[in-house]
This record gives C-alpha cells, sequence and structure tokens, in this order.
C-alpha cells in the first residue's frame, strides 16, 4: 500500500494499533510499520530481571558523577544535539528566563512559544540554497529543483557559529517524504517515478550558510553561501574502518565494496569536537524490497517486503536486494555517516567501526586520555544501547581540514560496546506499575560489553566485518539488555554524565520482553530517561545509572515520576526523542508522541539537574499539529532555541491539508504554499 490523498487513515496497516504511539502515517512513511511485524529481536539473551545483582545504592551511583566529567576537562567540548563546541565557549548573558506554556491540544495548528518570545522559519522545505534554482512550486515540483532546494522533514540540527559569531553554518537531516501531503494521487507509472526521483533529492542532508547582524539576533540564510550543499540518495560516500572492503558491502555496481550512493532514514547526529556533523541512518530497511530470509536480514526487517513505499525498486535495481547483484545493498546503510560542513567539496563517509543499526544518532566527547567517546541508540524496541571508543587520540588542531587531519579519520578506528545493566533491587519490587521499589529509586550498575576488541572481533564465532554489519546479532550473543527504544544519547558538557531517551515500547511487559528495573512500566506507552554516570572513566567498561523521569501526564497517569519533584508542578511529557543541554547544564528534551498518548502537540521541556528543581519539567514550545519537534539546540546566552518541526499535518492529503506551517496559506494569509513545510524555527525574545 502507498499513500495519497485517497488513502483512508482507517485503511493503514498500523490503524488500529497506534493508541498510545504516534500516527499511523509515521508508522508507515518512517518505519515501515515496524511495530507490526514480528518482533526483530528474539534472542533469549538474559533479561536485566534475570541478572544477578552487584549493584551499588543509589547514593553511590549519583556520587560517582566525577569520572565522567573528567573528560570535559581535557577541552570542554561537548557533542551535538544543541550544544555545539563553538558555542559552549561563548560569553554572554546566562539563563533563559521563561514562564512555562500551557499544554497545547493536539488539533491546534499553531507553533506556540512562551510570553516575551518570537518564532520565524530560518528555512523551509523547498527555499532554494542557489540562485540558479527556483522557489518551491508546489503544483511544478521536480527532482532538479528540490535538489537544490532545503530538504524535506528535517530531524537533526545544529547551529555552528563562526568565531565572530555573525556568520555561521546550519546542518540539517531530512529523514523521510510525505507523499499524500505533496502530491495528489496518480495511477501513472512515469509519474510515480518522477515523484520517486524527487523524494531521493529531498532526503538526505543539507548545509546552508547564516548570518546577521551582531551576536544574540536571529539568523537568516545565505543563498549562494560557500558551504551551502545539498546531500541526497545519489550523493557518493565513502565505507571506512574494517568492513570496508569486505564481500558483505559488495554489490555490481560497487565490486570493490567501499563506496555507496546516497544516504537513508537520516534522524538525529551530533556535532564533533572538530567541527564535522554526525548523522545517524536509522529506518533504513522499509527502503528496501527484501526477502528477509536469513538471520541478518530478519534482524533489521522482520518481514519480506516486495515493494517499497518509494517504489525506487521498480526501476533502480540497487533497491531491489532479492536480485543476487544487489542482496547486500542494505547492508550498505544503517552507519553513522560524518559530513564536513566546512568543505563542501569532501567526500561524505560511513564509519562501519561504529556498527550498524537503526541508529537514532551518535553524540561525542573526549575522554581522559584524549581518545573519542561516541554514545548512540538502536532506535526499535527492544534493541540496545551502544558506545564507541577510537582507537586514537584527539588533537583539537582547530578548523581546517588540513590542520585537522588526523581528526577527520577518529571514527574509522576504535573499538565498540553495548550496554548490559543490572539492578539493585529485588526482582519482586519491580512490578511494571512504576511504583518505587523500596530503596526510592530505580537504579543500579551497568558494563559495557565488548564487541570488538583492539579493532578485532570479541564475539565468537563472528568475524569482525560480521560484527559491524550484523552488529544486532553480535550484541544478541553477549546478553546486551533490551531497552524501551533508545533514541537520542547523549552526555552533559557540564558533568558528563550520560542521558538517554527511551521513547516507548507497547510490547514491554510481554514474554519476549519482561519489566526490568531500567524498563519497568509494562506496556510502556510514555517512555522515561536513564540518567549514567561512568564509573571508570568516559571510555571505561562500568557505569551507574538512575531513572530520571516516568514520563506521562501525572494528572492523568499513576507511573509517573520526575526525580522526586512533586509531580503536579511539572509540564506533562510524552514520548521523548532527542535531547540537548544549555550553558548552564540543564536537560531539553523534545518529544515524539505526545498526541497519541496525552492528547497535546509535541514540544520541547527544560529538566533542571541539579538542587531543589532537580526534575521539574518545563514545556517552553509546541509545535503545529501532527508535527514531531526534532533537534533541539539551546544558546540560552544569546536567548534563542532552535528546532525542526518534521511532519507538520502529517495525517492530510493535499484535498485536504491538516496544517499550513509556516506559511499559514489561506488560514493566516501572507506566504505563497498552502500547504504544510517541514522547517528550521528560531524563537527569540520579543
Amino acid at each position: 500500500m502507498t499513500l495519497s490523498d485517497q488513502t483512508p487513515l482507517r485503511s493503514l496497516p498500523m490503524a488500529d494499533h497506534v493508541r498510545g504511539k504516534r500516527s499511523a502515517v509515521t508508522c508507515q512513511l518512517k518505519c515501515a510499520n515496524a511495530c507490526l511485524g514480528p518482533e526483530c529481536n528474539t534472542s533469549d539473551n538474559a533479561h536485566f530481571r534475570d541478572i544477578a545483582s552487584a549493584a551499588l545504592t543509589r547514593r553511590s551511583v549519583l556520587g560517582l558523577g566525577l569520572a565522567g566529567a573528567i573528560g570535559l576537562a581535557v577541552g570542554g567540548l561537548g557533542g551535538g544535539g544543541g550544544t555545539s563546541a563553538a558555542f559552549a565557549a561563548q560569553p554572554g548573558r546566562a539563563g533563559l528566563a521563561f514562564g512555562p506554556i500551557d499544554p497545547v491540544d493536539r488539533l491546534v495548528d499553531d507553533f506556540t512559544v512562551p510570553a516575551g518570545y518570537r518564532w520565524q522559519p530560518i528555512i523551509r522545505w523547498g527555499d532554494p540554497l542557489f540562485s540558479s534554482v527556483p522557489a518551491l512550486e508546489f503544483d511544478n515540483q521536480t527532482a532538479e529543483a528540490q535538489a537544490g532546494q532545503f530538504g524535506y522533514n528535517s530531524d537533526y540540527l545544529d547551529i555552528i557559529a563562526d568565531p565572530s559569531g555573525k556568520t555561521g553554518v546550519l546542518v540539517n537531516n531530512h529523514e523521510y517524504v510525505n507523499p499524500n501531503i505533496m502530491f495528489p494521487a496518480t495511477a501513472d507509472p512515469a509519474e510515480k517515478r518522477r515523484r520517486g526521483d524527487i523524494y531521493k533529492a529531498a532526503q538526505g542532508m543539507s548545509v546552508v550558510e547564516l548570518r546577521r547582524r551582531k551576536v544574540g539576533d536571529p539568523w537568516s540564510y545565505v543563498v549562494d553561501g560557500r558551504r551551502n550543499r545539498r546531500i541526497t540518495v545519489e550523493t557518493v560516500f565513502e565505507l571506512t574502518g574494517p568492513a570496508a572492503g569486505s564481500d558483505l558491502v559488495k554489490t555490481a555496481d560497487d565490486p570493490e565494496g567501499r563506496w555507496v550512493k546516497g544516504t537513508l532514514g537520516n534522524c538525529a547526529g551530533g556535532t564533533t569536537p572538530w567541527g564535522t556533523v554526525l548523522s545517524g541512518e536509522e529506518n533504513f530497511n522499509g527502503y528496501f524490497a527484501w526477502a528477509a530470509d536469513t538471520p541478518a536480514q530478519k534482524r533489521y526487517s522482520g518481514t519480506a517486503t516486495t515493494s517499497t513505499e518509494n517504489g525506487w525498486e521498480a526501476y533502480d535495481p540497487r533497491f531491489d536486494a532479492h536480485d543476487p547483484d544487489f542482496v547486500n545493498e542494505p547492508n550498505r546503510f544503517g552507519y553513522i555517516v560524518e559530513i564536513d560542513p566546512e568543505d563542501p567539496t569532501s567526500t561524505p563517509v560511513k564509519h562501519t567501526a561504529m556498527g550498524r543499526f537503526k541508529h537514532e544518532g551518535a553524540n561525542v566527547t573526549i575522554a581522559e586520555d584524549g581518545r573519542v567517546v561516541a554514545y548512540m541508540g538502536d532506535d526499535e524496541r527492544n534493541d540496545y544501547l551502544y558506545k564507541f571508543v577510537s582507537k586514537n587520540r584527539f588533537t583539537g588542531r582547530g578548523r581546517g581540514r588540513g590542520r585537522r587531519r588526523e581528526d577527520l579519520r577518529l571514527l574509522s578506528e576504535g573499538d565498540l560496546f553495548v550496554a548490559r545493566f543490572t539492578g539493585d533491587s529485588p526482582v519482586g519490587e519491580i512490578t511494571g506499575t512504576g511504583a518505587l521499589p523500596g530503596d526510592g529509586a530505580f537504579d543500579g550498575t551497568g558494563r559495557w560489553i565488548p564487541l570488538t576488541r583492539n579493532g578485532e572481533s570479541a564475539v565468537p564465532g563472528m568475524s569482525t566485518a560480521e560484527v559491524l554489519v550484523h552488529t544486532r546479532l553480535a550484541a544478541d550473543r553477549v546478553g546486551a539488555t533490551k531497552m524501551d527504544r533508545p533514541e537520542d544519547v547523549e552526555p552533559s558538557p557540564i558533568t558528563g554524565k550520560v542521558y538517554v531517551a527511551l521513547t516507548n515500547n507497547s510490547n514491554r511487559g510481554g514474554a519476549n520482553a519482561p519489566v526490568d528495573e531500567a524498563n519497568p512500566i509494562s506496556g510502556n506507552r510514555y517512555g522515561h530517561v536513564i540518567e549514567l554516570t561512568e564509573t571508570s572513566g568516559q571510555a571505561g567498561t562500568t557505569f551507574g545509572w538512575s531513572i530520571l523521569l516516568l514520563c506521562g501526564d501525572p494528572s492523568a497517569t499513576a507511573s509517573t515520576y520526575f526525580a522526586g519533584f512533586p509531580k503536579e508542578l511539572v509540564s506533562p511529557i510524552s514520548c521523548p526523542d532527542n535531547v540537548a543541554f544549555d550553558s548552564e547544564g540543564n536537560l531539553w528534551i523534545s518529544t515524539d508522541g505526545a498526541p497519541g498518548t496525552i492528547g497535546y502537540n509535541d514540544g520541547l521541556f527544560k529538566v533542571p539537574l541539579e538542587g531543589d528543581q532537580r526534575g521539574n519539567v518545563q514545556q517552553f514550545l509546541a509545535v503545529p499539529r501532527e508535527a514531531e519537534t526534532c533537534g533541539p539546540v539551546i544558546h540560552d546566552r544569546e536567548g534563542l532555541v532552535f528546532v525542526s518541526v518534521q511532519h507538520p499535518g502529517e495525517n492530510g492529503t493535499v484535498g485536504d491539508q491538516h496544517s499550513y506551517f509556516p506559511d499559514y496559506v489561506p488560514a493566516h494569509g501572507g506566504g505563497d504554499v498552502a500547504a504544510p513545510r517541514p522547517s528550521v524555527v528560531q524563537v527569540f525574545r520579543a
């Protein structure tokens, strides 16, 4: 089934299954109805509740933050998700004072900000990056124009200022497209192919130059900026690391197994201390028709398919993995991608050393010994949390490709680890209801289990290439802990503690995933956030952990928990997705799925992590109807907040649009496109 303006929402495969989750349209287009198929993770590795406890008390876990913080002293450099290294070093006004907004009903088609603030888009889907490219003509879209226009469905975002603070660069992911609100229905094969080429050009990434009059002002984007670039499904990438050149990644088009056309499903990401941007290839499986007749394929797809939503397999053989010449093409996606926004002529890379799975993103910090540590989540129910530690050390030689040549190779060599959690409470006290165990907290210890050691396989019976291409199977074998959809994972630039957003898992509590202390809610509809403290150094193999938030609407859900803060005083929050930090160390959380769980539009929330306000969730903004909040960037010293607004009005059609964000034509007048446009938005003081 493909979506068109004649596709009733009730006929979508996930229509009867999305209570407490996202829209059935998102399920179809973004992740190929993954929750409807069989469990990809059918491993019988020991669950958290079955592992013998050797845990710390809650006090000892929370008291071991110094080991993680040491790494920040190496250079004071944070990862992506909104706290770029360039911004973190800037002086300016501290704090971002605001009165929390009230939750916004899920049918409201407005972008809502606190009193004293205004919003405006920096750039919208279809805005031209080059003067040779036309602005978006909604009724006359072409692949040629889209390849030079800002892409669709923005996700990961960073705003990287140059040293002057008056110029900079915006980098943004474009995860997937919504055909039903881009085009009317058609049965014409030629028109379907034409649209398929537009979809290829609309996905990938954008790099866009910015400028402003002075530091603290809102930004404008620059047409024909020196660094402007579109990366699409046709852009050539280089594979790096131990799996590059292996038989597992060779195809008829690339017998060397080293050059891949395109990037797919680009979700969250991170910004490195050496100025590059990382992007996670997440739901890549839905782009391929494939047999799913091997354990490796089943672990990533679950079910066999003969057609896809985009329809590329009908005319581009590399998307038909039934073809023996291209059976390995899916093995060339699902990696962390690295691009250099300073050099629009550079070849982007895919890092096999960091493993292949449904990467939400990767966020980087520097360990005590100067090695690079990247944290990553595999965004599927009952999958795992990972960490990569580089072989070589960060040089910190600053900007310029020649000066940082060694740093540009840091993620190509190193070791990959997967997390195993252990609780410190008796199994009988983890009831699935959210009731705290006897010690007053869901907490414990954990270990990072090596999948590679000194660049070689650490998994018996699997070669190094197999571990890095079939990473999920490798993690199954070593007994990793099944988690409730680990999405963004980011270390605090202040303390070094790591925060893990777990969006939800409606199957938690079933036979394949019984509740455990790290995932303590049966049928987890609302998600939770874990605070992890490295106890043997940032690059070490042991950690302590505790649950910071059990999300939901406290007025309607008994299972909520907000680090001990009074429930009646917090903003309701559901389905945490991306995280970021401000200059004071507060956690910021964007959400994906609140309309279907608590009945409110998705939003952005501030959460203090220290003192008597720890756990006080405060809503800063809400995105429009049927949209998802992505890629938060918090420049609080300048009074600026940035988010990506993804899939506004996704349940509509060309004949019945549900959103007119951000131009609001005809609803509010002005603008020139009477349809929703995924956009990057900046919020600033009025």
